[in-house]
């Protein structure tokens, strides 16, 4: 077997499982890697069915990062919001829709069990024998920990599917009313029950609580735009979703996620903390 042709051929299925265990592109990255050696370590002969293996090793190392990464949750400052992701393809195919904020979120509340069973069954497709051989659990355990999980997810899966072109134009018009503080093309953009989500991971100003409403959402980003605006903001899709790549004026970046429903802005999921756009590049 050419261990590295079947390393390549599933890195993007290991990375989706990764990411969606732990929303960090970082972790994920180390976790994959470790994957990598330990596959070089066992002996690329010893092994029957690679993707099989390396999904099952890749899951098990999620399931041990992610019992310290919940304690370092536990005493995080403000709202948590998972690394973004600009290249939602290097994440499994049809990544689009399970990469999405609200998803991910949905996801942190599950048992890490419950997730793993989930995504490996569903997101990518492994048979119940495969999952309960990854987890150290029986197949019928284990299609009872997706079940449980796939009620938990259901109400959180984006309602409205958002043409592209349309996304753009609406991410483009928030950036400049934002920009610009023109309130009332704000306030036209915005769902009266918008809920805006900000991380800055206490290194950089964010809101600790999320806020909720028209007026709040609407003054908490003229406040912010007028005390730092940005120097430049590029359209880009964030986790599957329309959204902004944006250059403070200091040179730190910050992405910017829109949930969207029937032409106007439902959801806003604002990045700010470095340690999770380091992966990040300003293009140019």
């Amino acid at each position: 077997m050419d261990a590295l042709a079947e390393f390549q051929r599933h890195r993007r299925r290991l990375a989706g499982i990764a990411y969606r265990m732990l929303g960090s592109a970082a972790d994920a990255e180390d976790i994959v890697q470790e994957a990598w050696l330990r596959l070089q370590r066992a002996g690329p002969d010893t092994v029957d069915n690679p993707g099989a293996w390396l999904s099952r090793t890749v899951t098990r190392l999620s399931l041990d990062a992610l019992k310290s990464a919940r304690a370092r949750r536990e005493t995080y400052i403000g709202p948590w919001l998972p690394e973004p992701v600009l290249e939602e393809a290097e994440y499994g195919e049809d990544a689009a829709l399970d990469l999405s904020v609200a998803v991910m979120l949905a996801l942190e509340r599950l048992s890490p069990l419950e997730r793993a069973a989930f995504l490996l069954h569903d997101v990518f497709g492994a048979g119940f024998e495969e999952v309960g051989t990854a987890i150290s659990r029986s197949p019928a355990a284990c299609r009872q920990l997706a079940t449980r999980a796939r009620e938990h997810l259901r109400a959180a899966r984006p309602r409205y599917r958002v043409p592209p072109e349309e996304g753009e134009r609406i991410a483009h018009a928030f950036a400049a009313a934002s920009a610009s503080g023109d309130a009332s093309a704000l306030a036209a953009l915005l769902a009266e029950e918008v809920v805006l989500m900000s991380d800055g991971g206490g290194k950089r100003a964010a809101a600790l609580n999320p806020i909720l409403g028209r007026g709040k959402v609407e003054r908490f980003l003229l406040a912010l735009a007028a005390k730092a605006p940005p120097r430049a903001a590029r359209f880009r899709m964030v986790n599957g979703m329309p959204g902004l790549l944006s250059l403070a004026a200091d040179g730190g970046l910050q992405t910017t996620a829109l949930e969207i429903a029937e032409g106007r802005i439902i959801g806003i999921h604002i990045m700010r903390n470095p340690d999770k756009l380091a992966h990040l590049r300003w293009p140019g």
